[in-house]
């Protein structure tokens, strides 16, 4: 079978036609408040519930109480890093179309498009009141900001990764110059509130002192906002909560040094992370709301094993930044009293993409067919409301496309059971079940690899750390899995022409320029130019 990379490109576009689908299912009480919790890099295997907690010496009662009063989730999706998972719960749309598609540094300016259509952007359109709180990492400029994408209040927001904030403290750098030090703590932007309609305020820098207490800052604040959403009974909340751990360097707060049985300081600190959850889950029961309040988690991508041992645990082939399951399968929980079954697993394909759709049926309103520039649109997300009622049958998706930086058709397509791997970044970095420690040229800062002819396939079910390729070595084969997976790239592809990707949003190395590709540039210019057009030769 001859398959061209246009039509393998061609072959991904095709996932938001999908992504509309309503639940047949009609909830009591509609508008109901939504508290969506997030966690930045914390591993597949650190709670209690997902095989972690008291048995890895870090207990998280917490985590363990959303499972036990709600809904855990087992097949639940991030992206591969940062801000692709951010950006794509925030937009329900995959990070190639929004332009996040690479980590944003401190002084590159730039971020979430004023066009792209956010969670926030679809509840406001509900009548909801609207509230983000902690990591941002969406961009620099003003029109990058939560409160110029539907947020009514932003507090205790901060713009980049944990570490980034360290570029700035030479006592974690001690090699880097005073002129060094200087362009960071130019470039870089401290604790951030404001309004909407209003510029945001830098209220403090981030200090070696206020460093890991930035989550108990953030907590104090959600509560207190959630106290003042709680008094308004006819008008509904969202909230986005998004705290710093578990992202290196993982630095618990003074009253969290030594709390875990395992005396690490990761460990200490996903018993901080399992302690602010509970406090919101306190906070929602003490004012009587819980009958009213969709509280999700997540975490926006799979854990970091390149940066072991200040990273958590997955057992799945890889690490964050690939293709492969460790790079995007992330812990979820949904609880909702009286509407969530206590006690539930659920096992569909599902992930951060689906918020949108999810929250733009409980509110009552429909996802949006124009962006905020008035410019037609495509969404990626599915309403997750039948999985939340207990109709999993009623729940379309069954597809899962994978991205790292710069990739337009997707490294790696699940259909099912079924996983198609063409980008082999990863492999021989952090292996689930080998003796060896992880490799960091081999991991996610490892160059990306690509099959040469037919890629890797895994059944799932089988072999959830993908250890084996039954593409050709079945007694039957699995050849006949290939043209499924093309069937499904090309419809996604197919919508990249009708909704063109935006620019890339941050600065990244994409690749060398040789002698020969600026020459053949400069030769392509000049023929421009005769017809009277031009383009800019960058890098």
């Amino acid at each position: 079978m001859k398959t061209n990379l246009f039509t393998l490109l061609a072959v991904l576009v095709g996932l938001t036609a999908f992504g509309q689908n309503k639940t047949t299912k009609k909830l009591k009480g509609s508008k109901p408040n939504i508290i969506m919790i997030v966690s930045d890099d914390t591993g597949w295997g650190d709670f209690g519930s997902y095989g972690g907690g008291e048995g890895r010496g870090m207990a998280t009662p917490n985590f363990d109480r959303m499972d036990q009063e709600g809904m855990q989730f087992w097949d639940f999706y991030g992206q591969p890093s940062c801000t692709p998972g951010r950006a794509a719960m925030q937009t329900g749309r995959i990070p190639n179309r929004s332009g996040m598609t690479t980590v944003a540094f401190q002084g590159q300016g730039g971020g979430l498009a004023h066009g792209e259509v956010t969670i926030a952007d679809v509840l406001k359109s509900g009548g909801y009141n609207t509230y983000f709180a902690g990591k941002w990492h969406l961009g620099e400029s003003d029109y990058a900001m939560p409160t110029a994408h539907g947020y009514d209040k932003m507090e205790s927001v901060i713009l980049y990764h944990l570490n980034a904030y360290t570029y700035t403290m030479k006592s974690f750098h001690p090699g880097m110059t005073d002129d060094q030090i200087a362009f960071y703590k130019k470039a870089t932007t401290g604790i951030l509130e404001g309004e909407a309609g209003q510029p945001v305020r830098e209220i403090a820098k981030v200090t070696e002192e206020n460093l890991p207490e930035l989550d108990v800052m953030m907590t104090d604040n959600v509560i207190k906002q959630l106290d003042t959403y709680a008094k308004d009974k006819d008008k509904p909340f969202f909230m986005s909560v998004n705290f710093a751990k578990n992202h290196q360097p993982n630095i618990p707060g003074k009253d969290f040094v030594g709390k875990s049985a395992a005396k690490t300081k990761y460990a200490d600190a996903v018993c901080e992370l399992d302690h602010h959850v509970g406090q919101i889950l306190d906070e929602v029961e003490r004012l009587g709301i819980s009958e009213n309040t969709l509280i999700l988690f997540t975490v926006d991508n799979g854990a970091w094993q390149d940066v072991y041992p200040d990273a958590g645990y997955t057992p799945f082939r890889g690490t964050k930044g690939t293709d492969r399951e460790a790079g995007s399968r992330v812990p979820a929980y949904a609880m909702w009293k009286g509407v969530i079954e206590p006690g539930v697993d659920n096992y569909n394909i599902v992930g951060g993409l689906d918020y949108l759709a999810t929250f733009a049926n409980l509110a009552g309103v429909n996802v949006p067919t124009e962006d905020r520039d008035g410019k037609p649109t495509v969404f990626d997300s599915y309403d997750m409301t039948p999985l939340l009622t207990g109709d999993n049958d009623a729940f379309k998706r069954d597809t899962w496309f994978y991205f790292t930086e710069q990739e337009l058709s997707p490294g790696a397509v699940r259909v099912g059971r079924w996983k198609a791997t063409f980008n082999l970044r990863g492999d021989n970095g952090a292996v689930a079940g080998s003796t060896d420690s992880p490799n960091q040229s081999l991991g996610w800062t490892g160059p990306e690899k690509y099959v040469a002819t037919t890629p890797a396939i895994y059944d799932l079910w089988s072999d959830p750390q993908e250890r084996y390729d039954v593409f050709m070595t079945s007694f039957t084969e699995n050849t006949w899995t290939l043209p499924i997976f093309i069937k499904e790239m090309n419809t996604l592809q197919s919508t990249y022409e009708k909704y063109p990707p935006r620019p890339v949003q941050s600065d990244s190395y994409d690749g060398v320029m040789t002698i020969k590709r600026f020459n053949d540039l400069r030769k392509i210019n000049s023929e421009l130019k005769k017809e009277g057009a031009d383009f800019e030769i960058k890098k």
